[in-house]
């Protein structure tokens, strides 16, 4: 729980802050930066475990995909892939900076957006498709027709596919 600004500071379960919820805006970087802090403890715990970040796929809903963009291409761009669910970035994100000078390869993004949306519209995913596509990550858009900011049956099965595509079953390790 954070104070949220688009809520007038009251408090509210959310990812980082921002200043409004539009894509033209600047983001509220500080606690961006702060919760991509906090989950790299996550990732590097699940890598001392014995996890290769190889098999480590990071993603969510709303904010939530927001959220693994950013962590993914600005901090872990070795993981797996990226799934982003009713998402965006802003039009000037930090994303978009740290992947301007990127010569490495870059995880997967699987996207879906409703084209109902009316709190994160179509248009604002289907922008932040295109910008990372240009620059160079290898995305896909999957587009729900008069689905609103919520998930459904078949988005959940479309994700499941590309998750056991992206990380299939290990063969056992001989010893």
């Amino acid at each position: 729980s954070r104070p949220y600004t688009p809520m007038k500071g009251a408090f509210s379960n959310v990812w980082f802050d921002r200043y409004k919820i539009c894509n033209d805006c600047p983001e509220h970087i500080e606690s961006i930066d702060s919760m991509c802090r906090g989950l790299t403890d996550l990732i590097n715990d699940e890598v001392k475990n014995g996890i290769a970040k190889n098999r480590i796929l990071i993603g969510g809903f709303s904010m939530g995909g927001g959220m693994a963009m950013h962590l993914a291409y600005r901090f872990h761009q070795d993981l797996a892939g990226v799934f982003a669910l009713s998402s965006f970035l802003n039009k000037d994100s930090a994303v978009y900076q740290a992947l301007k000078s990127n010569e490495s390869a870059l995880p997967e993004l699987f996207q879906c957006h409703g084209t109902a949306d009316e709190l994160v519209l179509y248009s604002w995913g289907e922008e932040t498709n295109k910008m990372l596509k240009s620059l160079g990550v290898s995305a896909s858009l999957h587009t729900f027709p008069n689905l609103n900011h919520e998930l459904n049956r078949t988005e959940i099965e479309k994700l499941k596919s590309w998750i056991v595509k992206k990380l299939p079953v290990e063969a056992p390790k001989a010893n």
